[in-house]
């Protein structure tokens, strides 16, 4: 370090934050260096020796040339040499060198680092050597020392010391290393302008957790700076965002790219970004995850509101108008258009509005079922009053023609058989369904990626498109039969208004299923809500209000002379 500290001083280089081990960094004669200002490490504690330099004061030539270590002191110390030979160049020691007139750490009593480590390694063998030699029997102790010691005996016991010397203890883990303890010292100058060597803080691995490193002084930096350096060519990448290295130059240049959707970072200069689990997605800052937030019809929001609202007043329609039905039943109009199959129509269609309400809310296992086998089985009850009110005008056509016998075959009996029938097909294909693979609720991951939808799956989706179909094909069948009775010759021809009924309600279910499929979460299930009340709305329509409007407002037609389109 003297060598390349000498070769920078030569000329002047960027300013550079020096981090030192414990090797250099608490060398006295490299503080002369101070653009080292501000240089940081950790050093081995320093400690005191009681009665060194009472020793040292006390050494006499002869006990110095007895030892050679006290003789590589001494001529170190002095720049002379003790040796009777010299060679030329060497000055040799007269006897008259004094210690007490030498700057000497040890001479001065100065704190020692790396002498005290030597200190506590003598006493450790010390106290190892005599655990061997020595037993305490009585609270006495006898030593033996005549006893021969094999280095193993020694080794084993030096292991087990454990002692304090000059306030510091002493002992060996289960590898043999000792207590970790260090001083962190920092090179700061004084008011003169030298560089001094500063503790500034220490770790001591025997203290409890998270008090094992303190620093208790402010720290000198680079220049004499107060504030951490930043050793980086770019800012640090806050979180939300990750590092990505510049190609060509040194790793500590990189450019803050902001973590790919549905992905985190929450640490500063994170190399990397990592997803959010399924159920969660990121902030906008993209530095935590949040839960998802779960999306499905809400009776509190404004489209549920006005589809609910609608649903209510479409059954509340229904039971106004059977009302009207029954107030009224003794009249023509009533009694010629099937009495029983209209307030069996009108109750089903009561059901087919207030089955929509059962697709507002959070979906659960039984609302899923209910709500498509609610849907299912009304509408073909619906269906099915229908049919039997065009077979019943197609029949009453027939029997008005000479030598015809047909009503017999379609009385009141097989009206009732018809809608039990069908609707009973439709009963058994929803068992079915429920039964094997029924609806089930489902949180969708797929659809949106920042949202969970809530919704019901199908379970098999066969199920689900036979009930359709079954419908449709009722629609389709009860639509050619009406088209065949449209010109029959009444002035208040019912199979008019059940074309046109059975039109607007194929339209609005074959608008349906493309709507259905592309439409996401709570969508597929207004749209759904939509094409039945839609097609609910058209039925009670086409064929109730034009005779309300004749009960109520023309009684004058609600004759027999004026059904029976008679002069």
């Amino acid at each position: 370090m003297k060598v390349l500290f000498e070769e920078l001083a030569t000329k002047p280089s960027p300013s550079r934050q020096w981090i030192g081990s414990e090797s250099w960094i608490t060398d006295t004669n490299l503080l002369r260096f101070t653009f080292c200002e501000g240089a940081i490490g950790f050093a081995i504690p320093k400690s005191d020796i009681p009665g060194l330099r009472d020793f040292l004061l006390d050494l006499s030539p002869t006990e110095v040339e007895s030892s050679p270590v006290l003789t590589e002191f001494w001529e170190e110390t002095f720049k002379c040499t003790l040796k009777k030979d010299v060679t030329a160049g060497q000055r040799v020691c007269n006897g008259s060198e004094d210690l007490q007139k030498v700057s000497n750490d040890f001479v001065h009593s100065s704190p020692l680092r790396i002498t005290t480590l030597v200190y506590k390694a003598v006493y450790a063998i010390a106290h190892a050597i005599h655990t061997v030699v020595c037993l305490e029997r009585n609270f006495i102790t006898k030593c033996d020392k005549q006893l021969m010691l094999e280095s193993k005996q020694v080794l084993a016991a030096l292991k087990k010391v454990n002692f304090t010397q000059n306030g510091y203890s002493v002992f060996f883990d289960a590898n043999g290393d000792p207590v970790a303890a260090y001083e962190l010292v920092n090179w700061q100058k004084d008011i003169s302008g030298n560089i001094e060597l500063v503790t500034v803080g220490y770790y001591d691995a025997s203290l409890p957790k998270n008090k094992e490193f303190i620093i208790n002084r402010n720290l000198t930096w680079m220049d004499g700076r107060q504030k951490v350096p930043k050793s980086v060519c770019t800012e640090s990448c806050p979180p939300g965002t990750h590092r990505v290295l510049q190609k060509g130059k040194p790793i500590c240049c990189y450019d803050c790219i902001p973590c790919p959707e549905g992905e985190i970072s929450n640490t500063t200069d994170s190399s990397d970004c990592f997803p959010c689990p399924i159920e969660f997605w990121p902030n906008a800052e993209r530095d935590s995850c949040h839960p998802k937030p779960v999306e499905f019809l809400t009776i509190d929001e404004t489209l549920a509101i006005i589809l609910a609202a609608f649903s209510v007043g479409g059954a509340c329609l229904a039971i106004l108008t059977a009302a009207v039905f029954f107030h009224h039943r003794t009249t023509p109009i009533v009694r010629a258009n099937n009495s029983e199959l209209s307030f069996l129509l009108l109750f089903s269609l009561t059901l087919c509005f207030l089955c929509s309400l059962t697709f507002i809310g959070a979906p659960t296992e039984w609302s899923c079922m209910l709500r498509h086998s609610a849907f299912g089985i009304t509408f073909v009850l619906c269906i099915s009053c229908v049919l039997g009110k065009t077979i019943v005008v197609l029949m009453a056509f027939k029997a008005t023609l000479p030598g015809s016998n047909v009503m017999k075959w379609f009385g009141p009996l097989q009206q009732r058989l018809t809608v039990v029938f069908v609707t009973f097909v439709q009963v058994i294909i929803c068992t079915v369904w429920l039964v094997a693979r029924p609806p089930f609720p489902m949180k969708n991951f797929s659809t949106y990626k920042e949202k969970i939808l809530l919704e019901c799956a199908l379970g098999s989706a066969i199920g689900f498109w036979a009930v359709l179909g079954y419908i449709g094909l009722l629609a389709v069948f009860c639509f050619v039969l009406a088209v065949l009775a449209r010109k029959l010759p009444d002035n208040f021809n019912e199979a008019k208004f059940i074309t046109f009924s059975m039109l607007i309600f194929c339209a609005v279910w074959l608008t349906f299923i493309p709507a259905y499929v592309s439409s996401p979460g709570k969508f597929t299930v207004a749209v759904e809500i939509f094409a039945i009340l839609a097609s609910s709305f058209g039925l009670i329509l086409c064929l109730f209000v034009p005779k309300c409007f004749i009960i109520l407002c023309q009684p004058e037609k609600n004759t027999k002379k004026y059904l029976m389109n008679k002069k």
